[in-house]
C-alpha cells in the first residue's frame, strides 16, 4: 500500500486471513467492527477453536451464539449486555484484570494475539488513520497483532491523541458507511439527581474528574453548573461534559498532566459526542496503559474519581462486576482511579450508588452475596455515596463504618442491617 492510498477488499476476503486456533482481538465499545464481526461468525461452520478476546462491544456478538460454541471461544476482559448471557451459560470466560493491565497483557506476550480486528477513520493525506473513539487497549492490541485487519468507516471520527496508525500497517482493510452505536442516557429521576447533587457537594473548583456514563454520572455533572475550573482525565466520558465545556465550567486549566485538555480512552454516546470530538484537539483520546496509570493520575491535583458499585456491605466491600455469581461487567479502571485520586493532592475516591435496587432489595448489606466479586476492597475505600448522603470510611474502624454505611442506607432496611451488624460481626449500632 501507497502512503495515500489502499485496496479495499471483500469483509469475506478481509477474514479469510483468520485460521483455525487463531487468538484475535475485537476493537471496544463503539468502536466494535459491525460488518467485519459479521463476516467472521459467517465462517462459523469451517473455523474451530478461534479465541476471541474483547472488551465491552456495542452491537450484536454473533460468534458467541451457541451454535458457534465449537468455533469461537470468546475470552471476556470486561462483559457488556451481548456477552453477559454467553458468560453465564460457559460459552464464554471472563477476565478478572484492571484495565490498565490489559495493554501490558498484550504487549508482553501473556496473550499472544494473532489478529486484531479495528475500526478506524479515513487515512489522512499523510495515510494515517485514527483509533477514533477507542484508543484504550485497541493500540497495544494493534501494536502486538501479527495481522491486522480494519473498517475504514468516513462516519468515524478522527481523534487526537495515541491512535494514529499508518494505513499500510494493514494487511486487509474494507470500506463501510454506517453510523457508531449510541448511547441515549435517560434523564435521572429524583433517587439520581439526588445522589448526583451529594457527589457535586464533594467536588472542589479546580478538580480533575473522572467518571463512567450513566445517569448517576450525568446527575453529578447537571450538579455542577455553580463550578468552576474543573478537569477531566478519565478512562471514559460521555456527553454529560459537553455543557460544562460549553459554559467553560471545565477549563483542564488546573491539571498537571495535558493542562488544557482532556483526556480520556474511550468514548460512547450520542452522534453529538462524536462529533464533539471529531478533529477536537481539546479532547486527547490516549492508551488506557497512561490514562489509567495510578502514578498519573495522581500527579493532577484534586482528582476526584466517581465511580458505581452494584452492592456495598457495612464493612465497605464493593462489588461492581457481577451480581452474586453472575457476571454483570468487569473490573475495568475502577481501582485505577479510586487508588490514583486516593494518592492525590485533595483526591477524593468516590462510590455512589442508589440504596436500593428498582424492587426494594438494599444495596448496602451486612455481607455480599455468595460469588459477589469485590472490585474496590475496604482498605482502599474512601467515601460511599447514597441518596440518602455520603458515608466517610478512610480510616474508620468496622464498627464505624457500619454505623456510616447503616445511616445512609435505606430507611426501611436500616434495623434490619443493625440486626445483622450485631449478629455476624458483634457491632452494636
Amino acid at each position: 500500500m501507497s502512503s495515500k492510498s489502499y485496496s479495499p477488499v471483500s469483509p469475506q476476503e478481509a477474514v479469510s486471513v483468520i485460521r483455525s486456533g487463531d487468538k484475535i482481538f475485537i476493537h471496544t465499545a463503539a468502536a466494535a467492527p459491525q460488518v467485519l464481526v459479521q463476516a467472521l461468525a459467517d465462517r462459523g461452520d469451517e473455523l474451530r477453536g478461534v479465541q476471541i478476546y474483547q472488551l465491552h462491544t456495542e452491537g450484536p456478538a454473533p460468534y458467541a451464539a451457541e451454535q458457534y460454541v465449537d468455533s469461537f471461544h470468546v475470552h471476556s476482559l470486561f462483559t457488556g449486555a451481548n456477552m453477559r448471557d454467553a458468560v453465564q451459560a460457559g460459552r464464554a470466560d471472563f477476565v478478572p484484570v484492571f484495565l490498565s493491565d490489559i495493554p501490558r497483557l498484550f504487549r508482553r506476550g501473556v496473550i499472544p494475539l494473532d489478529v486484531a480486528i479495528l475500526h478506524v477513520s479515513p487515512p489522512d493525506v499523510h495515510g494515517y488513520v485514527t483509533l477514533g473513539v477507542s484508543v484504550d487497549t485497541s493500540l497495544a492490541a494493534a501494536q502486538s497483532a501479527k495481522v491486522l485487519i480494519a473498517e475504514i468507516n468516513p462516519q468515524m471520527p478522527r481523534t487526537q491523541g495515541d491512535g494514529n496508525i499508518h494505513i499500510s500497517r494493514f494487511d486487509k482493510v474494507i470500506e463501510v458507511n454506517y453510523p457508531l452505536p449510541t448511547m441515549i442516557i435517560p434523564e435521572p429521576n429524583d433517587i439520581e439527581r439526588r445522589i448526583g447533587e451529594n457527589i457535586a457537594s464533594m467536588v472542589d473548583n479546580g478538580a480533575t474528574l473522572q467518571m463512567g456514563i450513566g445517569a448517576i454520572p450525568n446527575a453529578a455533572l447537571a450538579a455542577m453548573s455553580n463550578h468552576r475550573e474543573l478537569g477531566i482525565h478519565t478512562e471514559m466520558f460521555s456527553d454529560g461534559i459537553i455543557p460544562l465545556v460549553e459554559r467553560g465550567i471545565i477549563t483542564n486549566e488546573h491539571k498537571a498532566k495535558h493542562p488544557g485538555h482532556i483526556v480520556t480512552g474511550f468514548l460512547v454516546g450520542s452522534q453529538k459526542l462524536y462529533d464533539f470530538v471529531n478533529d477536537n484537539p481539546l479532547v486527547r483520546v490516549l492508551d488506557i496503559e497512561y490514562v489509567n496509570d495510578t502514578s498519573i493520575i495522581r500527579k493532577n491535583p484534586k482528582a476526584t474519581a466517581i465511580n458505581s458499585a452494584i452492592e456495598v456491605d457495612i464493612t465497605g466491600q464493593v462489588c461492581a462486576d457481577s451480581i452474586g455469581s453472575r457476571i454483570f461487567s468487569g473490573v475495568g479502571g475502577q481501582m485505577d482511579f479510586i487508588r490514583g485520586a486516593a494518592l492525590s493532592k485533595g483526591g477524593k475516591p468516590i462510590i455512589a450508588l442508589p440504596s436500593t435496587t428498582n424492587k426494594g432489595i438494599s444495596r448496602i448489606t451486612s455481607m455480599l452475596k455468595p460469588g459477589a466479586g469485590v472490585v474496590t476492597t475496604r482498605a482502599h475505600v474512601h467515601y460511599i455515596v447514597t441518596e440518602y448522603g455520603v458515608a466517610e470510611m478512610w480510616g474508620r474502624s468496622i464498627q464505624e463504618r457500619a454505623k456510616a454505611m447503616i445511616d445512609i442506607a435505606h430507611p426501611d432496611h436500616r434495623e434490619q442491617l443493625m440486626k445483622e451488624a450485631f449478629e455476624i460481626w458483634k457491632i452494636r449500632v
